[in-house]
This record gives structure tokens, C-alpha cells and sequence, in this order.
């Protein structure tokens, strides 16, 4: 079940990289946080069918901008999840153990304006996930079950690190199914707030993702959760490149650079080392749909093909 042995040594790699940046740079890092928020909350809406473009998500949150034709819901939807956001990030600072009051705030704060009813309750009556087999837990069976998972997420008695841990917290919720509405915004929620507690940058499940997501996460629910933890522990990869390009002073060998731009300089095409992307085997990172990754890290797969 744990994440493969390659992609968690590079992220491990990663890490230590970013952490030997701290303290990191209030600017640079206020600014990414920025940029990535407002691609987080456009992507995580978008997956439960929200039609407000990234532009549009942009103006909303930034601007306050009213965008015409789109409901007052889609309007909601983004604001509440800067808001969720900005709860996590104060939680952090706190320093303390997840509570199942926790996950209801986050809840609460998803559906605010939305469904005043439902917001921060569980589920009274059965609902399932659309195309999905899964039969979601029985509304009597919720409230013991979040009991539980609470506790393996504070005790961790299985030992998993903290991306498999953010991936079991988000497939468990995911499975119990407890809300009539919200379930997958506030599972994304809590997944970033594992991993921020634990000192990784949020990741970003993007909509274009959507088909690949869902179906790592079904094959999660009937018993196989490795490829699913692979899955999350990969966005967190491109994450970790992502923040380390930002907050660490570029050289022409570290700098993200279209894979485009990098095919030209290699022996490989484009179309391959997208396939390598995708295949988690050559680190790389999406920005705004296109994949990036670096010279260096391009050197590193040449150079470990050519020991085979």
C-alpha cells in the first residue's frame, strides 16, 4: 500500500530542500500562496461542476466582482472555500490534534449560504456517490465511524506517513459518504490540512484530472488504496517542485521550463517526456495545463536510463 519506493525518495528529496529554505520569504511566499489558492479553489469547485472559469474564480476572490450568467451558488462556492482556506491555515497554527469538530467547521463553512440546513450536520437519510458501485455508510453507522477515523488519524496506528495518511483520511470520508452535500470539498480540504500540518505544501487536484481521480479512488473503496496514495503522493511531488521554484534562486539547471522548451535540448520529444510525466516518472509539475519540469531533473533520468 505505501507509495512507491522512486517517487517517495524524490519527494522525500524534495522536502528536505524545502525545508532547508526556512524561514521562507514572506513576499515570494505570500505571492504563491496566492496563485495557488485561487488555482485550488477553481479546480475543486470545477470537479463538483462548478462553471466559473480560473479568470473568473480570480475575479470573484480578488476583485469581488459579480460575474453575470453564473448563480449566486457558483459565487458562494468560491468564496467559502477561500474562507475554509483561511480557517485551515489559522488551525495550523495551533498546533493541535484533528477533532471531528473540525471536519464539521470545514463543512460548515463549505455549504455557508448554500444549504443553511445541512451545514456542518451529517446525513439522516442514504445517498450514494455518482458512478460509483459503492455502497456509502448507513446514516446511523456515520457518526461512530468519523469517531474512529478521528482516532486513527490522531493515534496513526498503522505508521503511515503523512501523504498516506492525508490519502487514507480522503478515501475514508470519501467511502463514509456522511453529507448530503459537500463530501468532496471538504475530503480535499482535510487532505491539505494533513499535509500542511505536517509540513507539506497543499496540493491541487485538478479538474482535467477529474476521470484518473475517480477512479483511483473507487478502486480505493474496494480494497486496492496504493494506487490512490500514489496518485495524491504525485500532486504533492509537483507541488514541492512548484513551491522550490518558486522560493529557491533559479539556475538555468533547476528552472521549471516547458517540457516544449526542454525537448529541443534532449534526445527525447515532447510527446515522451510527457508520457514519462504522467507516468510519475520523470518529476514534473502542471502549470495552467501544461507540464514543466527541469534540466536537471531531465539529466537525472538520462543519466539513471544509461545505468541500466
Amino acid at each position: 500500500m505505501p507509495i512507491t519506493k522512486t517517487l517517495l525518495e524524490r519527494i522525500q528529496e524534495k522536502k528536505k530542500e524545502l525545508d532547508k529554505l526556512k524561514p521562507l520569504d514572506k513576499l515570494s511566499l505570500e505571492k504563491l500562496k496566492g496563485e495557488f489558492l485561487i488555482e485550488y479553489i477553481y479546480n475543486s469547485t470545477s470537479i463538483e461542476g462548478n462553471t466559473l472559469s480560473l479568470n473568473e474564480t480570480k475575479l470573484v476572490l480578488e476583485e469581488g466582482i459579480t460575474i453575470g450568467g453564473k448563480s449566486l451558488r457558483e459565487h458562494l462556492d468560491v468564496i467559502n472555500q477561500k474562507e475554509a482556506f483561511s480557517w485551515i491555515e489559522n488551525w495550523i497554527k495551533e498546533k493541535k490534534n484533528i477533532r471531528e469538530a473540525d471536519i464539521l467547521t470545514l463543512h460548515q463553512i463549505t455549504l455557508k449560504g448554500i444549504s443553511e440546513y445541512w451545514a456542518g450536520k451529517y446525513k439522516t437519510s442514504e445517498n450514494r456517490i455518482i458512478g460509483s458501485k459503492l455502497k456509502t455508510t448507513a446514516p446511523y453507522k456515520v457518526q461512530s465511524e468519523m469517531g474512529n477515523l478521528i482516532y486513527k488519524l490522531n493515534a496513526n496506528p498503522e505508521k503511515y506517513n503523512p501523504i498516506e495518511l492525508a490519502a487514507f483520511a480522503h478515501h475514508e470520508i470519501a467511502r463514509i459518504h456522511p453529507f448530503v452535500d459537500g463530501n468532496g470539498r471538504v475530503v480535499r480540504l482535510l487532505c491539505n490540512l494533513i499535509l500542511m500540518k505536517n509540513g507539506y505544501p497543499p496540493i491541487i487536484i485538478r479538474n482535467k484530472d477529474r476521470k484518473k481521480y475517480f477512479a483511483s479512488l473507487e478502486k480505493a473503496h474496494f480494497g486496492d488504496l496504493s494506487i490512490f496514495i500514489n496518485f495524491i503522493a504525485k500532486m504533492e511531488e509537483e507541488s514541492l517542485m512548484r513551491y522550490l521554484n518558486a522560493l529557491t534562486k533559479t539556475t538555468a539547471n533547476n528552472e521549471l521550463l516547458p517540457l516544449s522548451f526542454l525537448a529541443k535540448e534532449t534526445p527525447y520529444s515532447q510527446e515522451y517526456l510527457s508520457l514519462l510525466a504522467r507516468r510519475s516518472v520523470l518529476p514534473a509539475t502542471k502549470i495552467n495545463g501544461v507540464w514543466y519540469s527541469s534540466k536537471e531533473e531531465v539529466k537525472k533520468y538520462r543519466i539513471k536510463e544509461k545505468s541500466k
